[in-house]
């Protein structure tokens, strides 16, 4: 089998409707829209979660929980993924997206414990876990917030 001898399996394509090319088309004049109404408009048809006219399903339940709109988002990282910086280097959110670490920043970067740590380095982020500091200052790094 060649590239330009693929095609798709007999009946997974129909060709598409072509509308209002005359009667004879079985799609002329109202173009498979019938006669008048709301989907006969252009812009026509309800809107989702519509229940012509009765009380939406969504506003009868009752509203709950709650939305803490001063969240903080961290972006947490292990103390093992800093293997891979070279031994006495500076860590800094920034190098962190360098490195593909991370993708973006967020609120702060935290540091977790879990893993080990190897090499000396000085880790600047927003929050430390207790183990992670210690497996930092263990190493002989140090862990400074920004």
């Amino acid at each position: 089998m060649k590239l330009h001898e693929l095609k798709p399996a007999e009946g997974a394509t129909s060709a598409r409707k072509r509308l209002g090319r005359g009667i004879g088309s079985g799609l002329g004049k109202t173009s498979g829209k019938g006669h008048k109404g709301a989907k006969a408009r252009s812009g026509g048809g309800k809107r989702p979660g519509f229940e012509g006219g009765q009380m939406p399903l969504t506003m009868r339940l009752p509203k709950r929980g709650f939305t803490n709109n001063f969240r903080k988002e961290y972006v947490a990282i292990n103390v093992s993924r800093l293997e891979v910086f070279d031994d006495g280097a500076t860590v800094t959110p920034v190098e962190l997206i360098e490195m593909g670490i991370i993708k973006k920043i967020g609120d702060g970067v935290k540091i977790m414990g879990d893993g080990e740590l190897t090499k000396k380095l000085t880790v600047l982020a927003t929050k430390f876990t207790a183990t992670a500091k210690e497996k930092i200052e263990a190493a002989g790094g140090k862990a400074e917030v920004i």
